[in-house]
Formats: C-alpha cells, sequence, structure tokens
C-alpha cells in the first residue's frame, strides 16, 4: 500500500491557427481586430466567435451597432455577464488527473456535456500494489481518532492488496505469456478487480470546452462538493485562472475558501 495526493497536470489546449484567422478577418476588412484582440489562442477563438454573431469585429459591419467593445477584456467580462455561453463552447483544454480515486472519477464523469473521457481500464491493467488518499476529514476529529481511523484504512487496504496477489496466485496468472491467453488474463483481471476499494487510486485524461470547465467548477468547487474533488478542482481552477485569465479570472476564493464566479457588470 502507498499514500499518494492528487496530482492535475493541463495537457492540451486549442491552438488558434493564425494565417486561417487572418484570411477569415480579410475576408470582413477587419483585419484591424487581429492587432487589437489580447489573450491566449482559446480566448481569442471564442472571442472570435462571440464576434461573429454580431459582427462587432469593427464599427460599420453591422448596421444596427454603432459602438463595439474594442477591449478584449471588457468584451469576455461583458460575455460571462450575459451568459453568452455558447460562444465559449469552441474550444477546449485537456488535463490529466493522477492519483485520483474511482470516488473522484464516479463524480466527475457525470459531466458528459462537452467532455471526453478516458480512464485507466482495470480490465487490462492488474493490481498489485494499491495506491490509496486519506481524505483530510479525519483530522477534524482529533489526533486520536484521525490514528486509529488510518490504521483501519491501512491494514484494510494492505488486506485487499493481498487478496489481489492471492487471486493471481490461484489462478497462476503470470504464467499466462501468449497471445491466445491474454483474453482468459483479460477476463481473469476483471474478476479481480470487483474486490479492490473505491478510493483506490487511477488515472483519467479529461477534456472540456471551456464552458463546460465554467460549470464543472462552479459545481465541484463549492463547498457542498464531495472533498476530494474540491480538492483536485481548484487546481484545475488555479491552471485555468493562469492560462485563460479572461474566461476564469472572475473565480475567486471566497472568505471559506472556495472557488467561486464572480460576475462583473461592463
Amino acid at each position: 500500500m502507498k499514500l499518494v495526493q492528487p496530482k492535475v497536470f493541463m495537457i492540451a489546449e486549442t491552438r488558434m491557427i493564425e494565417s486561417g484567422m487572418r484570411d477569415w478577418m480579410k475576408h470582413f476588412d477587419a483585419e484591424v481586430w487581429m492587432d487589437q484582440a489580447i489573450g491566449s489562442d482559446a480566448e481569442k477563438v471564442c472571442e472570435a466567435a462571440g464576434r461573429r454573431c454580431y459582427l462587432s469585429f469593427k464599427e460599420g459591419l453591422n448596421a444596427n451597432v454603432t459602438r463595439v467593445r474594442k477591449d478584449s477584456e471588457k468584451y469576455h467580462a461583458n460575455v460571462l455577464n450575459v451568459k453568452h455561453g455558447s460562444t465559449i463552447e469552441h474550444c477546449t483544454v485537456t488535463f490529466a488527473f493522477e492519483n485520483v480515486s474511482r470516488v473522484f472519477t464516479h463524480e466527475l464523469v457525470r459531466h458528459r456535456a462537452g467532455c471526453a473521457m478516458s480512464q485507466e481500464s482495470l480490465r487490462f491493467v492488474r493490481l498489485t500494489d494499491l495506491k490509496f488518499w486519506m481524505p483530510g476529514i479525519i483530522e477534524e476529529f482529533g489526533e486520536d481518532k484521525a490514528l486509529k481511523a488510518a490504521e483501519v484504512f491501512e491494514s484494510t487496504v494492505v488486506n485487499l492488496e493481498g487478496v489481489q496477489k492471492e487471486l493471481a496466485s490461484i489462478f497462476e496468472i503470470d504464467k499466462m505469456t501468449t497471445p491466445e491467453e491474454f483474453a482468459t488474463k483479460k477476463k481473469l483481471t476483471s474478476m479481480f478487480r470487483r474486490l479492490a476499494p473505491i478510493g483506490l487510486s487511477t488515472g483519467i485524461v479529461f477534456t472540456a470546452n471551456l464552458r463546460a470547465w465554467r460549470h464543472i467548477l462552479e459545481m465541484r468547487c463549492s463547498k457542498h462538493a464531495e472533498e476530494e474533488i474540491i480538492l483536485v478542482m481548484n487546481q484545475v481552477c488555479e491552471q485555468l485562472k493562469e492560462s485563460h485569465p479572461m474566461i476564469f479570472g472572475d473565480f475567486e476564493k471566497d472568505d471559506e475558501g472556495f472557488y467561486t464566479p464572480n460576475y462583473k457588470k461592463v
């Protein structure tokens, strides 16, 4: 058994093709917008998508519009304030989560809309050394109870780790080395996982568009969310605030230390 801490890695995001964007702006005779727009590639793509709705790249393109917001920060703030969320669905960010439990992933995969996920398969990956994250709530009940609870957790996980190894030994799974035997090995591995704890450490790659990420953060950074998913999503929020400040910069920590969006009128 090994105690671990959840880790968050931002591994991919939408890239703007600048030549294509410039050609598109030439179509409207609006190259000036390319010189004005600031932010990450994703923020620029989302801004362009939003401005296309109203032809607001510059004055004069839309007869109904006599004034346009030239400031990208104010533009995004207004989009968030009026909840024109469809414009931020055009771009995605991908995170890899490691040392998270299946408690966490069962919560995470409920967010299906606008998301893609690839999780470690325990039909293929045989369990040997079980990794586990210890919830911090045990510390709130005093050192004595925390120590006793930790002993119960550890002894249980160690026992279940032994069960995995014992089952592998009974069926002599390590002797199955041919391609023909792999199907049997996979079926046995799938059987063994039924005796693994839901708190078992695992890994998942998760992609969501920016609108979906805002929804997920609002739901899962809340004090009402599960402890582990708050811990992980706080890290996601901090990384997105840094990489896409105009779309996620309004997430601020409240007096209790939880991130919440602060929609500002502009």
